[in-house]
């Protein structure tokens, strides 16, 4: 054993002076001899192939060995190979020499792999047996000098030194040994000197077989001759060898050849027998006794042994013999499909792998020879892989093209090898490959942009409706959340106007919303992926509040005030069709909500007015005569088109009178209500009480207005055309909610005839008054007097103007016909447009009266 060790340690020496150019050609060969122990160290395959025993950890090392047996194994912390199991050359590899282990160590991430050769040496651990322990021959005595006896030859499954090496005989005289060949294969027992049946009937011999290891093995069998009498002529080989073959898988029975032997003799001692010596792979021939027809008996197979020799003895029955050898050589059929290993293989792969990229290893196995165990391998169609071959026998299946897992999440690559063959034999696999998500997919909404309509005075909280986006990828790849971007909506942030839910996309609104305020608005909403890094795509939503008749509708003029009273005037000459006044109203709303009709509710007199449905021009529907009531008392009701519809409703007072005085003699019956007509006596002292105040009033803003107009004559207007209150005609919708345009007053020039009125409009802010003479010849003298009304006060319904005064400016005129002085009623009209309100205007109207001066 410690020979053994030399040698093997020799070995292994010869093997590393060569390790240099193996391991760059990624193969690395040992020496070992057989039966070593578990465990035993082989070599330091990581230090011979040139690798970091990190790499052999990180990258699972392990080892691939086909079909052998494993008797090798890979420690990766220490990278060397050790002995597994305990490796019996003979049981391994027989007669076969070289014999060695090929297998190979395969690393991942990345894939590689090694070739390594074990190679098995031989120890001398079997001791050369005989198949038969004994051998009997009957040699006749006349038997010839020189005459052959074949022996059987010893078996030892060692090889080389350790194998047969020569046998010896007992010393006698009659025999000698002669060994054929090799020596070691063929032995012969030769006669040379005659022997003599009556000296010696029965010889016994021992044969002893020796081989070359170190110590020695011998084996021996007895040999027992039996000693005839006369037969002195042996039977001959026609050819000491024979030459045939076969194919593999033949069937028994086959006949391979005929061996031919001749024996001159006559009678029974001239008739020949066959026979094929058991030792070896004989037991798969047979050979006729009598003819000499060599046939199949059992069945042989290329791939386990190519070759065979058989031994074949001719005896007559004199027990003379001779020997020839038939070797037979067996042809290889197409009979092995392709064997196909997967050495390693990767079950999921990135969809964003590159081209090229391995993903399985294969180890194909044809076991046929030349033709026959050419091997090619195809994959099946329409996949985006392609198989090549890396070195002998080995072949990767690598990615031909960009995968996307959204067209293909899984592959099934079929791999098909054919051996060349006729006929040709192929086998197959299925690989199963999953496409594992890689987020390379921005969510796509289901829109490129979303309009959604919501109805003013909403709940708060209220879900308007829902953006979706779908995301091509998969899992947490595809988990969309939706987010409202920053913007902003009138200066304000649209988080408080609208929120999205990040899970469902529902958009909700925050606020209850007034379509008078604002009638739309958009914002961005962006869908993101929970990829890393994630996704992300927007949408524009734009959304549209829309009206509902929540208010009602607002009349600008006439003026309603609890302690004002204002009276149209109609004269009596008026025809059919007279304007009396105009119901100017808005309503905020939009569309058909702000669409208003005016309606004549309640009347003194039904049928002298009537009310225009569309403008609320109020008109004398007959001819005025002497017999109707001086005042007139009119209901309308402004009504607009929503659903349900509002209504508002506006008193307007008419006086049918020809003269300022006529009129001014029922003025005070309109201020009075019905439960005090009983009372004529209050009425007589209130009316006088008012003419007082009225009287000392107009004294005062006499003298004061001419004083003013002494100091302002050059800014004083003159006119000296006979005026009459007229309402301007160009009542018009401004933006489809109002009635009136955006002006603050108008100055009006009126005659005593209304039938010729005229309309002059004035500057925005201007003080221009109306002016009236109650006489149709009168001159017109100039009464200045200013009246200063707190209108904050007045009208203190949304008032949040600047304007918190406005100037009322009276003219009296002194007739030319001796009718006396007096003042006439003037009238201003004002509007005035809020800065906070959106499109809304409120009216007023002022009456400013003086009684007729004395």
């Amino acid at each position: 054993m410690e020979m053994s060790g030399r040698t093997m340690r020799r070995q292994v020496l010869l093997f590393f002076s060569l390790l240099s150019l193996t391991s760059v050609l990624g193969q690395v060969s040992y020496s070992i001899p057989e039966e070593m122990a578990k465990g035993s160290l082989i070599g330091n395959i990581a230090l011979d192939l040139g690798l970091d025993r990190k790499r052999l950890t990180s990258g699972k090392a392990r080892i691939f060995t086909g079909d052998s047996a494993e008797y090798i194994e890979l420690n990766r912390e220490r990278g060397v190979l050790l002995i597994k199991e305990k490796i019996d050359r003979e049981a391994l590899c027989g007669q076969t020499t070289p014999c060695a282990l090929h297998f190979q160590v395969i690393l991942e991430n990345p894939m590689e792999f090694y070739t390594v050769v074990v190679e098995i040496t031989d120890i001398n651990d079997n001791t050369p047996v005989f198949e038969k322990s004994d051998m009997k021959f009957k040699i006749s005595e006349s038997a010839v000098i020189g005459a052959k006896f074949l022996l059987e030859r010893a078996i030892d499954p060692d090889v080389g030194m350790n194998s047969l090496q020569s046998y010896f005989l007992t010393k006698t005289d009659n025999f000698v040994l002669n060994s054929r060949g090799d020596g070691t294969k063929h032995v012969e027992m030769v006669l040379q000197k005659p022997l003599d049946r009556e000296k010696r009937e029965h010889i016994s011999l021992i044969l002893t077989a020796v081989d070359g290891g170190e110590p020695q093995l011998s084996g021996t069998m007895h040999i027992l001759i039996t000693v005839l009498d006369a037969n002195d002529n042996p039977p001959v080989c026609s050819k000491p060898e024979y030459k045939a073959s076969v194919t593999e898988n033949a069937p028994v029975g086959t006949v391979i050849t005929t061996v031919r032997a001749t024996d001159i003799d006559k009678g029974s001692n001239g008739k020949v027998t066959y026979m094929i010596s058991k030792s070896g792979a004989a037991s798969l021939f047979k050979i006729d006794a009598e003819n000499g027809v060599l046939t199949l008996d059992g069945n042989v197979d290329y791939e386990k042994r190519r070759l065979y020799e058989l031994d074949v003895q001719v005896s007559d029955q004199g027990g003379l013999s001779d020997a020839c050898k038939v070797i037979v050589d067996v042809t290889d059929t197409n009979d092995n499909p392709p064997s196909i290993n997967v050495m390693s293989k990767s079950n999921t792969v990135s969809e964003n792998m590159k081209p090229g990229t391995v993903v399985t290893m294969l180890n194909i196995q044809d076991p046929d020879a030349n033709e026959n165990g050419k091997v090619m391998c195809v994959l099946n169609e329409n996949i985006p892989f392609a198989i090549k071959t890396s070195t002998n026998n080995f072949f990767t299946v690598v990615t031909d093209s960009d995968l996307d897992r959204e067209t293909a999440s899984e592959y099934n690559i079929t791999v098909t090898c054919s051996d060349e063959g006729v006929p040709s034999l192929s086998s197959s696999v299925t690989l199963t490959l999953q496409i594992s998500d890689v987020n390379d997919n921005a969510p796509v909404f289901e829109r490129s942009s979303y309009e959604a309509y919501i109805v003013e005075n909403n709940t708060p909280g209220l879900s308007i409706f829902t953006v979706r986006a779908r995301d091509a990828d998969w899992n947490q790849n595809a988990r969309v959340s939706y987010i409202l971007e920053d913007f902003s909506v009138n200066g304000v942030p649209v988080s408080s106007y609208v929120s999205v839910s990040a899970d469902s996309g529902v958009i909700h609104a925050v606020r209850s919303f007034d379509y008078e305020q604002i009638k739309d608005f958009q914002f961005r909403v962006k869908a993101q992926d929970g990829g890393s890094p994630p996704l992300s795509s927007n949408v524009t939503v734009k959304m549209l509040i829309q009206d509902q008749n929540d208010n009602p509708p607002q009349v600008l003029y006439p003026v309603q005030t609890g302690g004002s009273l204002v009276a149209e005037m109609v004269p009596r000459s008026a025809d059919v069709g007279y304007l009396v006044t105009k119901v100017v109203a808005v309503d905020v709303d939009s569309g058909q909500n702000a669409w208003l009709s005016y309606k004549l509710q309640k009347a003194t007199d039904r049928a002298l007015f009537e009310v225009g449905l569309q403008n609320g021009e109020i008109r004398t529907i007959r001819q005025v005569t002497d017999k109707d009531a001086v005042k007139q008392r009119l209901t309308v009701t402004v009504e607009d088109n929503g659903q349900p519809s509002r209504s508002a409703t506006v008193i307007v007072n008419v006086a049918v009178a020809d003269s300022f005085p006529e009129v001014l003699s029922e003025f005070t019956d309109f201020t009075q209500d019905k439960e005090y007509n009983d009372n004529l006596t209050f009425y007589l002292v209130l009316a006088l009480a008012v003419v007082s105040f009225l009287f000392i009033t107009c004294l005062v803003v006499i003298i004061s207005v001419k004083i003013y107009r002494w100091r302002q004559s050059r800014i004083l207007y003159h006119s000296n055309l006979p005026v009459i209150p007229y309402y301007p005609p160009r009542y018009s919708d401004t933006l489809g909610t109002g009635t009136l345009q955006h002006v603050y007053n108008y100055e009006v020039c009126r005659t005593t005839d209304s039938r010729k009125s005229d309309c002059k409009f004035g500057r925005a802010g201007s003080q221009n008054v109306l002016i009236m003479d109650p006489s149709s010849t009168g001159t017109m003298q100039h009464f200045h007097f200013t009246l200063h009304f707190d209108y904050s006060q007045k009208f203190p319904l949304h008032f949040n103007s600047n304007l918190s005064f406005f100037t009322c400016t009276m003219y009296c005129f002194s007739s030319s016909s001796g009718g006396g002085n007096g003042c006439a009623v003037y009238k201003l009209f004002f509007i005035e447009k809020f800065q906070n309100m959106k499109l809304i205007f409120y009216s007023a109207v002022w009456h400013c009266v003086a009684l007729q001066l004395v």
